[in-house]
């Protein structure tokens, strides 16, 4: 489970760097731009929802060995 969420992480990171070299910083809101902005957006909350998993699952492993 782990290692899958680092490599979807990593599959993020990859999409929001290609989609930010393809935002026009003169009018972001426009056609393309949009979608770029939008999709690295989406990418920024899907790599804040995998740190959130991974921080659950290891607050999970200590509480499950302490009792």
């Amino acid at each position: 489970m782990r290692l899958l969420s680092y490599l979807l992480s990593v599959l993020a990171l990859g999409f929001m760097v290609f989609n930010a070299t393809k935002i026009d910083f003169d009018t972001p809101f426009e056609k393309e731009s949009y979608t770029a902005l939008l999709t690295t957006l989406a990418g920024g909350c899907a790599i804040l929802i995998l740190t959130i998993l991974r921080v659950v699952k290891k607050i999970d492993r200590k509480v499950k060995e302490s009792s």
